[in-house]
């Protein structure tokens, strides 16, 4: 049998496995996995490199316009390209319904800013902001039923969250559908409340987005959307989780055994409250929702991902540029914190920050990384066993490793539309040197998604 792909001599890992092999690809699929297999049309010696399940990224914001009427920066050419340059073959990205307006049309125009510019697999988590009867009744379960199996809302933003009951109905139309509900979980009201009497005693510099949105309103709010999954008795999936209290809330109730899965971000692995308190207006780089903690939260998040408690790490990159009008100085550069542009570049040094300080710094396993980054996304969004593994039959979305080339974050380096990062510097200990779907799997395809049954 003659193969499109050999990969040779690969240290392959998956998240209960490593051993070595070849692994044969024919028309973008695992055909073969063995020592010696037999020749191909291109070969890629892999000798003392890594070769891992291409990563999935479950929560990234591409060409999406936000309530303030801005688009973040990266489109699905340069996002995707991005993501594939730091090992990352599938992302999810955001259909989100402007309120008082279609969800049907809302992800019909999503697939249209994408078509024909993507070079990796993508599909898209439906935000619904406005669930009336008609998206209840008619739009979402056809949706769900056409492939679309992820919806995300918001318990805070005033254009975007539902009140409790409007998220009871979405629960319960997604338990009696069989789809997954990602929650943003912050108390919009004490949110509100500290953000405005900052304002009224002249706080404004982007250090004070921190204290306006501190870690007791993300505790209050995930407290509450796990007690609206359980009594409706539907899983959900919270989003980018950054203190310990969420993280002791959502260890409660797997323990109880719910259904409750979760996700952090590297900006709360490794950046903190005092990235926002830098001269001028350097601050706003790293304003992003929720905002990085401190040095105790990022090790009691490292302990969550050791331990269980996170199925998984998004770049959550909802990018916009730094020097841009259109970007985080739309409102200037006196912008108080509340103005400013929320979010973060992510993409690209996702998968190399996790690894480097993770499996580098003996935090994680090897096995862990790959569950976290590919296995446990594509379980728990339906995309298992064709995506996050390394078997017969499976995308061959791989990614090949080079654990000892040693390279520092520079933006000027990396393949977004930004003009900044805020890993500026860091030494990232291992890098991707190939992704082979770029040579076979370059598909530019949407996928359907299905619920996982993680």
């Amino acid at each position: 049998m003659t193969f499109d792909l050999v990969i040779r001599n690969a240290e392959c890992a998956t998240a209960t496995d490593v051993w070595h092999s070849d692994i044969g690809i024919s028309q973008g699929r695992i055909e073969a996995i063995g020592r010696g297999l037999a020749g191909a049309r291109r070969e890629i010696d892999a000798e003392g490199r890594l070769v891992l399940p291409g990563g999935i990224d479950p929560h990234c914001h591409i060409d999406q316009l936000t309530s303030q009427g801005l688009r973040t920066a990266d489109d699905f050419a340069s996002g995707t390209i991005s993501a594939a340059f730091g090992g990352t073959t599938t992302i999810l990205s955001f259909a989100v319904q402007p309120r008082g307006e279609s969800l049907r049309r809302a992800v019909d125009e999503y697939h249209r800013a994408a078509e024909g510019k993507a070079v990796s697999d993508y599909s898209f988590h439906m935000i619904v902001t406005d669930p009336t009867p008609q998206v209840l009744g008619q739009e979402l379960p056809a949706l769900i039923r056409d492939g679309h199996t992820s919806i995300k809302v918001y318990m805070t933003y005033d254009a975007l969250r539902l009140d409790d009951r409007q998220a009871l109905d979405v629960l319960d139309l997604a338990r009696r559908e069989g789809a997954v509900v990602m929650v943003h979980a912050e108390s919009h009201d004490l949110i509100g409340w500290m953000t405005g009497r900052l304002l009224e005693q002249g706080h404004t510099e982007p250090k004070f987005h921190a204290l306006a949105r501190p870690a007791i309103t993300e505790r209050e709010a995930t407290h509450r959307a796990i007690t609206m999954a359980e009594l409706v008795g539907q899983p959900i999936y919270v989003v980018h989780v950054s203190g310990e209290g969420s993280m002791r809330q959502i260890a409660e109730a797997q323990a109880q055994g719910l259904r409750i899965f979760a996700e952090t971000c590297p900006q709360y692995l490794l950046l903190t409250a005092r990235d926002l308190d830098r001269p001028g207006f350097e601050g706003a780089k790293y304003c992003c929702t929720p905002p990085p903690r401190d040095q105790d939260s990022q090790r009691a998040l490292w302990r969550g991902l050791a331990t269980g408690i996170f199925q998984a790490v998004s770049s959550d990159h909802s990018a916009f540029r730094f020097g841009d009008t259109k970007g985080k100085l739309a409102f200037g550069s006196s912008a108080p914190f509340n103005r400013i542009p929320q979010g973060l570049p992510g993409l690209e040094t996702r998968l190399p920050l996790l690894f480097s300080e993770g499996v580098g710094s003996n935090r994680l396993t090897l096995n862990q990384f790959v569950a976290l980054t590919a296995t446990e996304p594509a379980k728990i969004f339906g995309l298992y066993p064709r995506k996050g593994t390394i078997a017969v039959g499976s995308d061959a979305d791989l990614v090949i490793w080079d654990r000892d080339r040693e390279v520092e974050i520079r933006a000027e380096d990396l393949h977004d539309a930004m003009d900044y990062t805020p890993y500026e510097g860091r030494m990232g200990r291992t890098w991707s040197c190939h992704a082979a779907m770029l040579y076979v799997c370059a598909t530019n395809s949407w996928f359907h998604l299905a619920a996982g049954n993680s």
